[in-house]
């Protein structure tokens, strides 16, 4: 669509360290940048950093160190220049003219690592929306095509710039994939109300990228989710069935990680996605516990939570990785009130899943009936209801043909019963 350098595997990094007095909670982390750069499979060739206190308003960086970036990529043959910061679209074609070399900022890495790990038509489809979005603000890169006319054969058309050429295609392109998404979020949403009607409660996994999330979700469910050391393994939704407790079942959702300074593109392009932790009757804000700078990563997290409408879901902190802590014993620690402060859990090896299930179990359950009710062989039909409600944990047959069922399951299901039965269902309850 336009030109630029030749972008390539082979990078030269470049990390500014500004003091906290002057960007405060913006800083970028230098050892995330290194895992970002690490998870798009990019070859380092070298790296350039600096101290500074804020950004060139022309090259971002300073002219003597743009020098030694230039002398850098010209001596290692760079393929592309990798800034850990967000650079305007001015500074990334200044950069680019002053190294000869193709220059991405952090929002491109991240936006390119999405891009290798989307797998399913939607996943690809929001990855499309939020490069084109990004594409669209730098367009104008001082390449001189841009500005001229189009012209000769088959090239005559209605007098408008190649840049205003460019700018209507990507804007019809954008406008085709929202309304396809628009499909995608319509089809999310009959799901859930039908899970709803069910009364099925979901609970979905979010946190930090790389927090062990889908590790957790595999143990729980026993699914085969792809799971890998790197950030943002896992791009699309998977939801499963899972029995937390004998008649009680949840959907678990397995989501996309988090980082600080997520894009506000990328955010709004998985906004179908995102629909799963806000409309979700418990989050599970999974924790790498090993991980020195997990408080700051968890606060950054439930900032995102609050961006995206979700602040105000119930949640539960768990503390994933404590197999790689000595002394940490897993399972639920309860605060003062005796509510669940965190859950600890070892995804590896499986050490307090029971633990997270009851208490799972415990914070959605809301009113339940359990009991043991004996029925006569006449409510056959009964009994076939609350095995589609899968609400029969145990039945007897007794000797004069009745049957004794042990059952669970929510009040509001037991009242429906009530109503289509027409019949007083407690008069069968066993006397405790």
């Amino acid at each position: 669509m336009f030109d630029r350098h030749e972008g390539g595997e082979n990078a030269i990094l470049v990390h500014v360290d500004y003091s906290t007095k002057v960007m405060g909670d913006n800083r970028e982390e230098l050892d995330e940048f290194i895992e970002l750069v690490t998870s798009a499979d990019i070859t380092i060739l070298d790296m350039v950093t600096t101290k500074r206190q804020a950004p060139h308003a022309k090259l971002y960086l300073g002219k003597g160190k743009m020098q030694d970036l230039a002398d850098a990529v010209k001596l290692h043959q760079a393929d592309v220049v990798l800034f850990n910061h967000s650079l305007t679209p001015a500074q990334e074609r200044n950069i680019e003219e002053f190294c000869q070399c193709r220059v991405v900022d952090r929002i491109g890495l991240i936006l390119d690592i999405f891009a290798q790990r989307a797998v399913t038509y939607e996943g690809k489809l929001q990855v499309e929306l939020a490069q084109l979005k990004h594409m669209s603000t730098r367009l104008i890169r001082g390449w001189t095509h841009l500005e001229r006319q189009k012209g000769g054969i088959g090239l005559r058309g209605p007098g408008e710039t190649q840049l205003e050429t460019d700018r209507r295609l990507l804007r019809g392109r954008i406008k085709n994939i929202e309304n396809r998404l628009d499909k995608v979020s319509m089809q999310r949403n009959q799901g859930r109300r039908s899970r709803s009607r069910a009364e099925v409660p979901t609970v979905s996994l979010v946190g930090y990228t790389n927090a062990g999330k889908s590790s957790l979700f595999n143990q729980i469910t026993g699914a085969k989710v792809f799971v890998e050391d790197k950030l943002f393994a896992t791009l699309d939704p998977t939801l499963r069935r899972v029995e937390v407790a004998p008649g009680q079942a949840v959907i678990l959702a397995d989501t996309v990680g988090f980082i600080r300074h997520l894009p506000h593109d990328l955010v709004a392009a998985f906004r179908a996605t995102l629909e799963e932790t806000r409309e979700a009757d418990l989050l599970l804000h999974v924790i790498d516990y090993a991980d020195p700078s997990w408080l700051e990563k968890a606060e950054s997290v439930e900032k995102v939570l609050t961006d995206i409408g979700a602040g105000k879901v119930p949640l539960v902190k768990v503390m994933n990785k404590v197999d790689l802590l000595s002394d940490i014993k897993t399972g639920v620690m309860y605060n003062e009130h005796q509510e669940i402060e965190e859950i600890r859990v070892s995804a590896k090896t499986a050490k307090g899943i029971e633990a997270l299930l009851a208490a799972i179990a415990g914070l959605v359950a809301g009113d339940r009936v359990i009991c043991n009710i004996t029925i006569p062989p006449e409510l056959g039909k009964l009994r076939g209801l609350l095995f589609h409600l899968e609400a029969i944990r145990q039945e007897t047959y007794l000797d004069d043909g009745s049957l004794q069922l042990s059952i669970n399951l929510a009040v509001s299901d037991w009242q429906r019963l009530k109503q289509n039965l027409h019949l007083d269902l407690d008069q069968y309850k066993d006397p405790k």
